[in-house]
């Protein structure tokens, strides 16, 4: 499957790849897309926040960046995750580690199909898709 798990100057090793990966391509066939290339590629946050100021000028930590390469109605990108910030975002909001990695790791695959999350309404509409293809994974296999 062409979805691939990379690492940047963090041990962190993903489990259930295989689970998760037909878990997203079937998030991106039920929003009517195609699966092409993604890579996940987990960092910590100063590696992020490297290519967060590099790419984007911003100057700010962050659990995820994305960088979208699709061509519809392919979907393809990669998706740089924070492991450091993903740690304390569960912890923030009272979830565990790998419901907040799961939530992010979707999000980044929303925003390559076109969802956005700019304004109220647009994080509202990204936040009820989040949660309703987490409730999916929880009830794949």
């Amino acid at each position: 499957m062409p979805i691939k798990f990379f690492n940047e100057d963090t041990g962190f090793q993903l489990k259930e790849r295989t689970r998760l990966k037909n878990w997203i391509d079937k998030v991106i066939q039920d929003e009517g897309f195609m699966l092409g290339d993604i890579n996940y590629i987990y960092t910590s946050d100063d590696y992020l926040l490297k290519i967060n100021k590099e790419y984007l000028s911003h100057n700010y930590y962050t659990d995820i960046v994305t960088f979208n390469y699709c061509e519809e109605p392919t979907i393809n990108g990669d998706i740089f995750i924070s492991i450091d910030t993903i740690k304390n975002n569960s912890t923030r909001f009272d979830v565990s580690f790998l419901e907040e990695l799961h939530r992010v790791m979707i999000h980044g695959v929303l925003h390559l199909i076109g969802y956005d999350d700019q304004n109220d309404e647009e994080k509202a509409a990204m936040r009820q898709k989040e949660n309703y293809y987490l409730e999916r994974l929880k009830n794949l296999f």
